[in-house]
């Protein structure tokens, strides 16, 4: 029985750092997905994202082409379809890429986790001001 209640606590002990693992995933972004379109027929990209609920940041790689000079990149809250509030700012791809580290909210980060479909990445351009391209977060 004693040897039982030890490997009972060690696991509780141990499953907060199993928890605590960072998340990677990745966005296929297109002007086909934005909502409401349309966003740019020619452009798409790409975005990798790092979630860790350990931390309040989000960690980013967003690529871009084929579309004029982004201007503003989003994490939006909206399932597919829908077109929803920014939650957080990542740093435009002016120049086709853009990297870094975004802080965020606990209860953002833990949702992204619980929920990434009702997630998505938006970037934005002059000439596509709603947005030019859209991508879901996905595990």
């Amino acid at each position: 029985m004693r040897t039982i209640l030890v490997f009972l606590s060690a696991a509780a002990i141990a499953a907060p750092a199993a928890a605590a693992e960072p998340v990677t995933m990745q966005v296929h972004l297109t002007g086909a997905a934005e909502v409401p379109g349309p966003g740019d027929p020619d452009g798409k990209g790409t975005a990798s994202v790092t979630l860790d609920s350990a931390k309040t940041e989000i960690c980013y790689t967003l690529e871009v082409s084929g579309i004029d000079t982004a201007t503003m990149a989003h994490i939006h809250k909206g399932a597919a379809g829908v077109a929803g509030p920014p939650v957080v700012t990542l740093d435009p791809p002016a120049k086709g890429t853009s990297e870094g580290c975004a802080g965020a909210e606990a209860d953002v980060v833990a949702a992204l986790l619980a929920k990434p479909a009702d997630y998505y990445i938006n970037v934005h351009n002059a000439a596509h001001p709603k947005g030019a391209l859209r991508g879901q977060l996905a595990r």
